[in-house]
């Protein structure tokens, strides 16, 4: 009996030291699994991390280069609108750079202006006086609109337009008229500035005439230059033109 008791307590030893080490070895299991889920939780935080810092650094130096303004000098916001014409002309015979493309070189210097030359589509223009003047009064009588060939730079960067031409038959050469009418939305809430070149014949009404065909822009105090004096004396006409600008605040 003592035996079997003997044996009995033996095996419930043996049992009590496997459950023991079972358990000893589930919990180590346990504490393993946990330590290589930490580390593994660890790296991939990690990585996010360093996934964030990448991202955010693209991101600030694409916001960076979005905002950094262009470099480079930022253009005028006033342009000199002119049409002119070469050839035989009155009293100084014939010459090779217009009379009113001189005054508006003239007032981009002093300005710092853009320039827009109007240029006919169709230069059907005779070279001889007479005979431009001719066609200058027909197209008159007839309301012509002649079409001008480039096209127009885009108003709305400007706020002031100087606007040139020669006198023909005491008005702005039909070619400007289809200027004022195809532009007249650009031409809107600006301030006008005309010019013109004659032989007697001063402002001759522009500014009226232009206030007419542009009524919802500013039309202020215009500048008349003989052509003759173009030619002749750039000195005195760069003067004029100087003083003029200066006076209107430019």
């Amino acid at each position: 009996m003592k035996t079997k008791m003997r044996i009995l307590s033996l095996l419930l030893i043996a049992f009590m030291v496997i459950g023991l080490g079972g358990c000893g070895s589930t919990d180590k299991s346990i504490e393993n699994t946990a330590t290589q889920n930490s580390t593994i939780t660890n790296e991939q935080s990690a990585k996010a991390d360093k996934a964030e810092v990448l991202t955010t650094g693209e991101a600030a130096q694409t916001e960076d280069q979005t905002v950094e303004p262009e470099s480079g000098i930022e253009g005028s916001d006033i342009l000199v609108v002119y049409f002119s014409r070469t050839g035989e002309q009155y009293t100084v015979g014939v010459i090779d750079k217009g009379n009113t493309s001189i005054v508006a070189e003239m007032i981009s210097e002093e300005t710092g202006a853009d320039l827009f030359e109007v240029i006919p589509e169709e230069d059907h223009y005779p070279m001889t006086y007479s005979e431009l003047t001719d066609v200058a009064k027909q197209e008159q009588n007839d309301n012509a609109r002649p079409a001008y060939a480039k096209d127009v730079p885009d108003l709305l960067q400007y706020s002031t337009i100087f606007i040139g031409a020669p006198v023909w038959w005491g008005d702005w050469p039909m070619i400007m008229y289809t200027f004022f009418e195809n532009n007249a939305e650009g031409l809107s809430g600006k301030t006008l500035i005309p010019f013109s070149t004659h032989e007697g014949s001063g402002l001759s009404g522009f500014d009226k005439k232009l206030s007419s065909a542009c009524p919802y822009a500013a039309v202020i105090d215009g500048l008349a230059i003989r052509g003759s004096d173009c030619q002749n004396d750039q000195d005195s006409v760069r003067k004029k033109v100087s003083e003029w600008v200066t006076g209107l605040g430019y």
